[in-house]
């Protein structure tokens, strides 16, 4: 892997080591590989869920007449929204 960045160290209990190793065998891949694509996922996850959202000053108005404009009617969504979901057939 190019361009590897520094060592991260994580301190665990043997339990905890344990856990991770198997979880890395049951995965067929190297436990440091295991580790940092499962800290990766759970930060992206992170990032993702994170619901504040700042708006500046200067386009605040432009927001608020975003927000006041009437919804597009999509016959496509409105067709959607009236099915049944495919795992309740």
């Amino acid at each position: 892997m190019a361009n590897m960045s520094p060592v991260l160290s994580v301190r665990v209990s043997p339990s905890e080591r344990d856990l991770l190793e198997f979880a890395a065998e049951q995965a067929r891949t190297s436990l440091s590989d295991f580790v940092r694509r499962k800290a990766i996922e759970a930060a992206e996850m992170d990032v993702l869920e994170h619901r504040v959202v700042t708006i500046p000053a200067e386009d605040w108005e432009k927001f608020e007449a975003w927000v006041k404009t009437p919804a597009k009617d999509v016959p496509a969504l409105r067709k959607l929204a009236s099915s049944r979901p495919a795992w309740q057939d």
